[in-house]
């Protein structure tokens, strides 16, 4: 089982940048799929953006055009960058990673909780 560890999180204000950090996946020369996920206090936990081996992304709408996930395969780290925070960001960010997907699962697939590994979290508040 993959270990992964999440890092970058703080208390920041609207519109200011965060980077996350995910370390641990180590699929180097695996087909992979790894994706950041958020959960904010009374509410249902939420995809928010994928990435696989051949680079092919997804986003949730509602982080279009602000977020950006990417991977260092060499660091086995990947990476979520947040521009223009906003309070409705905040959240605890998890990343969950696996090898056993050449393409993402759908956000709503049973999958991501019964074939991926997941970091414990990182906390994102942002305040206006």
């Amino acid at each position: 089982q993959v270990q992964l560890v999440e890092s970058g999180g703080g208390s920041v204000q609207a519109g200011r940048s965060l980077r996350l950090s995910c370390a641990g996946f180590g699929y180097r020369y695996k087909t992979f799929c790894i994706a950041w996920f958020r959960q904010a206090p009374g509410k249902e936990r939420e995809g928010v953006a994928s990435i696989n081996r051949e680079d092919f992304t997804t986003y949730a709408d509602s982080v279009k055009g602000r977020f950006t996930i990417s991977v260092d395969n060499v660091k086995n780290t990947l990476f979520l960058q947040i521009d223009g925070l906003k309070p409705e960001d905040t959240a605890m960010y998890y990343c969950a990673g696996s090898s056993r997907f050449y393409a993402c699962p759908e956000w709503s697939s049973d999958s991501w909780s019964a074939a991926f590994d997941w970091g414990q979290g990182t906390q994102v508040t942002v305040s206006s």
